[in-house]
């Protein structure tokens, strides 16, 4: 086959070789300068470079043709998803529509989408009108209707502040608004064929996303599912949403009473360690496997699972202010713990990223854990998040 890869997800995240054979496949990689020195010098494949800044379809578009002959166009990331869809109309390709597109990328549409399906969503408002008020009350999330990694997002402590708030944004139609929710946050990772779940891990989160923005760590442990409801629940979202094929990422609630409530879905893998804690758990390489799914391959051989329940923490140092060297402190007595797989830490002298990042090589602290009781997994995970400090470094260090 003749492969246009459209490279935006850094190759040690997505190494394409595991699940796409370079050398029985015609492979072109597209994509900025700083990606693409990112592939490997000895990769089979053919690669044309954007320049620094140029809008991504305009730069592919420019550079390819229907003529290519190319026959699929793989774009994993959670932007190049509706890029892809431009792309794929360029080259005369077939895919997924725009408005099916749209459903795993913009939070409104996902949350409307789902208005018939009796799955409980937090109620959300689009576009208020002048001077109308919320039809709830209390605490209040603004959200950008499209993005990752919680950038942007504010909570309120009533619906009056949140609107206020709302009302000063320069882009609103870019926001909505959306109740809060009480409860753990957990999140299904897994893979889509032929719109039905084939592989499923679910998390519970340490700390809640949008703390990470103001510094907290944050992490996630997986859990189990004895009678399944979980499972059941992430089927019912890719059932209402008419998600095809793919990687699985889906957040959801559960309240102290045990109510599922769906809070957003993304069709591509999570981020931070869960490839790495899927893979141990489960066996299944998730970025190898919704290659195969998506090129209509076959699936690779699953790994051997440890048999043990995995999880991850990253720490943060964005919040510190760019080019602020970091002082980290990790006990010993957390270092040395059983439960540690691999400890990352950033090297001494080098600036703190001046960015949201998850990444293990970029953050002070990142640490892969693993237990066969997940309760015990999920004490050790919480330990490190309140015991390991990252600060500025005095001084001269």
């Amino acid at each position: 086959m003749r492969i246009l890869v459209v490279h935006q997800v850094p190759y040690r995240k997505m190494p394409y070789h595991l699940g796409l054979d370079h050398d029985r496949h015609e492979v072109t990689y597209i994509g900025h300068p700083d990606r693409m020195a990112d592939l490997p010098e000895g990769l089979r494949c053919r690669r044309l470079e954007l320049a620094s800044g140029e809008d991504l379809v305009a730069g592919v578009i420019a550079r390819t043709s229907p003529d290519d002959g190319f026959e699929h166009v793989l774009a994993l990331s959670e932007f190049g998803i509706l890029q892809a869809w431009h792309i794929r109309r360029h080259l005369g390709l077939d895919g997924p529509s725009r408005e099916r597109i749209e459903r795993v990328r913009d939070k409104v549409s996902m949350k409307a989408a789902l208005a018939e399906s009796g799955i409980r969503h937090p109620r959300f408002v689009a576009e208020p009108g002048p001077g109308e008020p919320l039809p709830w009350t209390g605490r209040t999330v603004i959200k950008p209707r499209q993005g990752a990694s919680s950038e942007g997002v504010t909570v309120h402590a009533t619906a009056a502040e949140a609107l206020n708030a709302y009302r000063e944004l320069a882009d609103r139609r870019e926001h909505q608004l959306e109740e809060y929710i009480d409860g753990a946050i957990l999140h299904a990772d897994g893979l889509v064929g032929d719109g039905a779940l084939v592989d499923l891990a679910v998390s519970r989160y340490v700390n809640k996303p949008v703390d990470y923005l103001g510094g907290a760590p944050l992490g996630s442990h997986q859990v189990a599912d004895p009678r399944g409801d979980y499972r059941d629940f992430a089927e019912r979202v890719v059932k209402a949403l008419e998600i095809e094929s793919g990687c699985l990422h889906l957040e959801f609630f559960e309240t102290d009473d045990g109510e599922l409530v769906f809070l957003e879905v993304a069709n591509r893998m999570g981020g931070a360690g869960v490839v790495n804690a899927h893979l141990r758990h489960s066996g299944i390489h998730l970025p190898s496997h919704e290659i195969a799914i998506r090129l209509g391959l076959e699936r690779p051989a699953a790994a051997e699972p440890t048999g043990r329940y995995h999880g991850w923490l990253a720490v943060p140092g964005h919040h510190l202010g760019p080019g602020t060297v970091g002082s980290v402190g990790v006990p010993e007595e957390l270092r040395e713990h059983p439960c540690v797989d691999a400890l990352f830490t950033l090297a001494p002298g080098k600036p703190l990223p001046d960015h949201v990042t998850y990444h293990e090589w970029l953050v002070p602290v990142f640490i892969e854990a693993s237990h066969s009781d997940p309760a015990q997994l999920e004490a050790f995970l919480r330990q490190c998040a309140r015991d390991i400090a990252v600060s500025p470094a005095p001084a001269g260090e």
